[in-house]
């Protein structure tokens, strides 16, 4: 179970939710052949609820039968009924994602609910997940917080992330930076990614904890090791800044490429910046126009605006003024100061429009 958010790169603060993935719990048989399979259902016929469970992983992930959704269903709300945790829990799943049973919210509910009172601690995040959005049950931040609190404090990494996400930013519980660092910092010391570049940014920006360009840096190298682009963006830009390390182009551009080839739109800016001016990288214009382009047609101002300039100068590219008006405009429309004014420019020479 991963929570995912919203993170805006640049103020550290998040929108607490966008989806919730949902991974089924706990069995690996790996089983030695068929007559251990006849045992297992045999149990399972018997009204053995661990053999029921087991017998509804095997369905649901084709280990020594054919894979079943509805025969997984089966089997797991066999074991369910009989007050087996992990069986409600993965029985909450098959209800949330339409497997093996239609979809339906409210049994979804329903079942992480009782898993989640036998103290699961998946059940929890899932139940909390779906009073944060409310979906199959009204909207309740309170009851968000009390069911990550209780995921929480079983230390289960992506509730402590969640948790610190709701004392970030004031959601069930009064605002509180410090306790947001207290439990970004559990889940990030366990390995959890976007707390890691969460608490990077607390650092970074002296939220709940004093400011402290070493301790972010730290972090966010973390994250950036685990591939996560908006740390490897933001490690770039501290190397570009020397900001908590010496300043070093070379691997300010390293990082920001690691990025911008996950498709990140600032740091492919950065770096066709990078390209442009030939810091880290020789100085390239065509190149530097190439990641201009893959940002700007993500929306990114200051990318677009640069691609202007581009085809304004005829740098790396044909000299086009109506590319260059096209460009501008589309930052222009955003706000980006240079953009409107070298827009402006155009209009008063007559090029390109």
């Amino acid at each position: 179970m991963e929570f995912l958010v919203n993170r805006n790169g640049f103020s550290g603060k998040f929108a607490p939710f966008t989806a919730a993935l949902i991974i089924l719990a706990g069995f690996q048989p790996g089983f030695s052949g068929a007559q251990e399979v006849s045992e297992i259902r045999m149990s399972a016929e018997k009204g053995d609820a661990e053999a029921q469970f087991k017998l509804g992983v095997m369905y649901d992930n084709g280990e020594g039968m054919p894979e079943d959704d509805s025969e997984a269903a089966k089997w797991y709300r066999m074991a369910a009924e009989q007050g087996d945790a992990n069986s409600q829990f993965n029985l909450g799943v098959m209800y949330a994602n339409g497997e093996g049973v239609p979809e339906d919210d409210s049994e979804a509910v329903k079942w992480y609910r009782m898993a989640a009172e036998q103290g699961l601690a998946k059940a929890q995040i899932n139940l909390a997940i779906r009073y944060d959005v409310g979906k199959g049950v009204p909207e309740d931040n309170l009851q968000a917080v009390k069911w990550y609190r209780m995921a929480a404090e079983q230390g289960y990494a992506p509730a402590q992330f969640n948790l610190g996400v709701m004392y970030d930013n004031g959601e069930g519980v009064a605002e509180d930076d410090r306790e947001a660092v207290n439990w970004y910092r559990m889940a990030a010391e366990q390995g959890h990614v976007l707390a890691q570049y969460n608490l990077g940014v607390m650092h970074d920006n002296g939220d709940g904890v004093p400011e402290d360009d070493r301790e972010a840096l730290k972090w966010y190298r973390r994250a950036a090791k685990q591939n996560d682009a908006e740390a490897q963006f933001k490690l770039g830009v501290m190397y570009d800044n020397g900001e908590g390390v010496a300043e070093d182009d070379r691997e300010a551009a390293k990082w920001y490429r690691m990025a911008a080839e996950q498709s990140y739109a600032p740091a492919q800016n950065n770096l066709g910046t990078m390209y442009d001016h030939g810091t880290g990288v020789p100085e390239d214009n065509r190149e530097a126009a190439r990641w201009y382009r893959m940002a700007a047609e993500q929306g990114h101002a200051l990318a677009q605006f640069n691609l202007g300039v581009k085809y304004d100068h005829g740098e790396g590219l044909p000299k086009d003024d109506r590319d260059a008006v096209k460009w501008y405009r589309m930052a222009a429309e955003q706000g980006h100061a240079p953009a409107q004014f070298n827009l402006g420019v155009m209009y008063d020479n007559g090029a390109g429009v």
